[in-house]
């Protein structure tokens, strides 16, 4: 899978200047956003951004506008290492 590779200058440029959890999405300029491709079409998606410095930035894509939360690279890895080994599945479950 192709990620998208940006220049830290260019994506701060306009980027407000402090990039901090709760901020609105919208202020993350330049940055791209990707979701699974497991989404649905009506859009109930959770998408992540890659910002300069590696955190990484996630949202609702039902309300782009909305808060993004902010989390370390570490702290998405931790996640991402419990949902291969099905510590999430209970959330799901019928």
């Amino acid at each position: 899978m192709d990620h998208d590779v940006f220049d830290v200058d260019d994506v701060y440029d306009g980027m407000a200047e402090d990039v901090y959890n709760g901020m609105a999405a919208t202020e993350l300029n330049g940055v791209a956003w990707q979701k699974s491709r497991h989404s649905n079409s009506q859009g109930s998606c959770v998408e992540f951004a890659r910002l300069p410095g590696g955190d990484v930035a996630v949202r609702n894509s039902r309300f782009p506008e909305g808060p993004a939360l902010v989390y370390t690279r570490a702290e998405i890895e931790a996640m991402l290492l419990g949902i291969k080994d099905g510590e999430f599945d209970h959330l799901i479950a019928g």
